[in-house]
């Protein structure tokens, strides 16, 4: 009987993802459509972020290298360069602090220098959250898909019990639709939360050596801005 059982199930119940999605229950069915949702989402956001961050550190770097093997002296004359790089606009926004200062003298220098290093500041700051952008989505499902796939397979689960107690028959035919949906839930909750934690702490890392790269050039360019102003300053 049992087998017969099975037998029955196996042929009118087609175990795929869009099997058990159009037989689920309606609010099993909202939360793998959440997690699928969530999954696309999230690889969205993972493959522009890689890209994304990528580029941004290249560039970076790209513009540190060409800067420190030109005149490292001469603000003004310093090619400078292609501002879709956040050095170019690093080192645009501290060379409008020397020109400002050459135009009303440098006998307050240490005050430009305080100015231009809130100014680098400020710039560290905005490249890092231009940046940074979008990884909040990453967090929000790398912690809250695993619980919404937990309430998909409780309710599942629950599910399973009130066919047990409506039908009278603890077969495995009368539950392994709810089952299956339940641990369905739980599989791609799991799915799209692993991916989005694991490539959050990666550009969570990225990020943070990009920062500290943009700090060190800023504070190179801070410590040739006061040298150039004391040098210019005692003349």
């Amino acid at each position: 009987m049992e087998a017969e059982a099975l037998d029955q199930v196996a042929h009118e119940s087609t175990f795929s993802l869009i099997g058990l999605l159009m037989e689920a229950d309606l609010v099993v069915k909202i939360v793998l459509i959440m997690l699928l949702f969530a999954s696309i989402w999230s690889w969205a956001v993972i493959i522009e972020k890689y890209f994304s961050v990528g580029k941004a550190r290249k560039k970076a770097e790209e513009f540190e290298e060409a800067f420190w093997s030109g005149r490292s002296d001469d603000f003004e004359l310093r090619p400078g360069q292609s501002p879709d790089s956040a050095g170019g606009r690093m080192f645009a926004s501290i060379s409008r602090e020397w020109r400002d200062a050459k135009t009303i003298g440098l006998a307050g220098h240490s005050a430009m220098v305080d100015r231009a290093a809130r100014a680098m500041r400020a710039s560290v700051d905005r490249e890092v959250g231009r940046i940074s952008h979008g990884l909040g989505v990453l967090a929000t499902i790398g912690s809250a898909s695993v619980f919404i796939g937990l309430f998909g397979t409780v309710w599942g689960i629950m599910n399973a019990f009130l066919n047990i107690a409506e039908k009278q028959d603890t077969s495995l035919a009368n539950v392994a639709g709810p089952i299956a949906e339940a641990l369905f839930a739980t599989g791609l909750g799991l799915v799209a939360a692993i991916p989005a934690v694991i490539f959050y702490n990666k550009f969570t890392g990225d990020l943070n050596r990009y920062a500290d790269a943009l700090d060190s050039f800023a504070q190179d360019l801070l410590v040739r801005l006061s040298r150039r102003a004391s040098s210019d300053g005692g003349k």
